[in-house]
């Protein structure tokens, strides 16, 4: 498991949230830095099904083979997450995203003790189509 200094830095912030109101405060914070999916991108393709807010993604990879992930919600917080998810994709390569936990990443950060069970099903249908 990562340890908190190998954390990247949103990852790291929300780790460090004291209580449900300075991880929120910190998830709208994250949601600033968000690589927006622009208006046009959002459509019944780039959205996903089985969120309680509206989620819209689309990942690729650059030309240098990057991945990337602009997305968009129409929740601040789900954008925070979004943000957060979007941080340690571009991390990683199409083989290391399809093994990687995002469970016990979201645990290691604590974030799956506040998010509601209908967030965190929305949470796990991104992931689900991060994954295929």
């Amino acid at each position: 498991m990562m340890s908190m200094s190998e954390l990247p830095p949103l990852a790291a912030k929300l780790a460090a949230a004291r209580g449900w109101d300075h991880l929120v405060r910190q998830l709208m914070l994250a949601g600033r830095e968000l690589d927006t999916l622009a208006p046009e991108q959002r459509t019944n393709e780039t959205e996903v099904s089985g969120c309680q807010s509206r989620v819209w993604l689309h990942l690729s990879a650059s030309p240098s083979g990057a991945l990337v992930m602009p997305a968009w919600s129409d929740s601040k917080i789900i954008r925070g997450v979004l943000a957060l998810i979007q941080e340690r994709v571009s991390q990683m390569t199409p083989a290391e995203l399809a093994m990687f936990n995002f469970s016990d990443y979201f645990a290691r950060i604590q974030l799956d003790r506040y998010l509601s069970q209908s967030r965190a099903n929305g949470i796990n249908e991104v992931v689900k189509r991060l994954q295929r």
